[in-house]
C-alpha cells in the first residue's frame, strides 16, 4: 500500500464524502429483503449494498458477527467482499471488536491487518478493555502495512457508562494518568498517532457516538486535540441528524467517519434504491457539515 491508512482514507473522504454504510445482513433485515439467513444470502445483500453504496461512501463497514454466525461459508463472503473492495480501491472498515492479550491479541492482529490473511483488510475495530497496551500486537501491525484501527472510546450504549465514564472525578494528570476511562484511551490513542508517520491523519481511530454530546463534556474530553480518524455510529435511524452530529463534533469535522447502516439498508433489496439512500445521507452530510 503505498498511503498510510489515516491519509487514504482523507483521501476518500475528500472525495467520496464522509458517509460509512454498514454491511449489516440482519436475519430480520434479509427476510425483508425477500433472501435466504444463509451464506447465499448474505452474498446477494453483501452484492447489492456494495454496488449501491460503494460510489457514496468513503468506507464499507461489515458487522463481522453478522457473518461469522454462518461459519466458514459466511467468512467467505467476507473474504470475497475484502478481495473486491481491495481490488477496486474501496476502503473497509471491519467491525469486529477484537481485544485480547498476547499471543492471541497477535492471532487477532494477523487475521484483520495481516498480509497473507484473506481477511486482512483496511481496518478494524478494537476493543481496549483490557488495557489499551493490549492492542498493541494490532497498532504496531497496523502501522507496518499501512492499515488501520478503531478503538471503541465512547459508545451511545447505556451499558457503556459503566466502565467508559470510570473514573470522571479524578482529576488526574497528563496521559493516561487519570480521569475517566473513555479521556484515558482517547489519550493513549492520540499519543500513539504522535509517534507514527503520516500527513493528514493518523492510523488509530476512535469510536465515538453521535449522541454523546454530553458526556463529552462531563467528562472533560477535548476532542479537537484528536490526530487521528473517528468512526461515529449514531447518525439517521439512531437518532442523531446531522446538524446534531456536527454539533458534537465541532472543530474536526473533517476526521469524522459517519456511519449509517439502518438508515440507508432500508432502501434495499434494489441497488437503485440503495444508490439513492446513500446519496441522500453523503448529501445531508456535506450539507451539515458545510463543505
Amino acid at each position: 500500500m503505498s498511503a498510510a491508512f489515516g491519509d487514504r482514507l482523507a483521501k476518500a473522504m475528500a472525495e467520496r464524502g464522509p458517509l460509512c454504510v454498514g454491511i449489516d445482513p440482519h436475519p430480520n433485515l434479509l427476510e425483508q429483503w425477500g433472501l435466504e439467513d444463509s451464506a447465499a444470502g448474505l452474498a446477494a445483500f453483501t452484492e447489492a449494498v456494495y454496488e449501491g453504496c460503494a460510489p457514496f461512501a468513503a468506507a464499507l463497514k461489515p458487522q463481522v458477527a453478522l457473518f461469522e454466525r454462518h461459519g466458514s461459508a459466511g467468512l467467505a463472503v467476507l473474504e470475497a467482499l475484502f478481495a473486491r473492495a481491495a481490488a477496486d480501491g474501496v476502503l473497509i472498515v471491519a467491525d469486529a471488536k477484537r481485544g485480547d492479550i498476547g499471543s492471541t491479541m497477535k492471532a487477532y492482529a494477523d487475521a484483520w491487518l495481516g498480509s497473507s490473511s484473506p481477511l486482512g483488510t483496511d481496518s478494524v475495530t478494537l476493543s481496549p478493555y483490557l488495557g489499551f497496551e493490549s492492542l498493541r500486537p494490532a497498532l504496531d501491525l497496523a502501522d507496518e502495512n499501512d492499515r488501520g484501527t478503531f478503538v471503541l472510546a465512547l459508545t451511545s450504549n447505556p451499558e457503556g457508562k459503566s466502565v467508559q465514564h470510570v473514573g470522571a472525578s479524578e482529576s488526574g494528570h497528563s496521559g493516561e494518568s487519570g480521569g475517566a476511562v473513555a479521556k484515558r484511551i482517547i489519550a493513549a490513542a492520540t499519543a500513539e498517532n504522535a509517534s507514527r508517520q503520516w500527513e493528514q491523519m493518523g492510523p488509530c481511530g476512535l469510536v465515538v457516538g453521535a449522541t454523546v454530546g454530553q458526556a463529552l463534556v462531563d467528562l472533560g474530553i477535548d476532542l479537537s486535540v484528536f490526530n487521528g480518524p473517528i468512526l461515529s455510529p449514531g447518525y439517521g435511524a439512531q437518532g442523531a441528524s446531522a446538524a446534531d452530529l456536527y454539533r458534537v463534533f465541532a472543530g474536526v469535522e473533517s476526521q469524522v467517519l459517519v456511519n449509517s447502516s439502518r438508515g440507508v439498508l432500508a432502501a434495499g433489496p434494489s441497488v437503485e434504491g440503495l444508490a439513492q439512500a446513500a446519496q441522500a445521507a453523503r448529501d445531508d452530510l456535506l450539507a451539515a457539515r458545510g463543505a
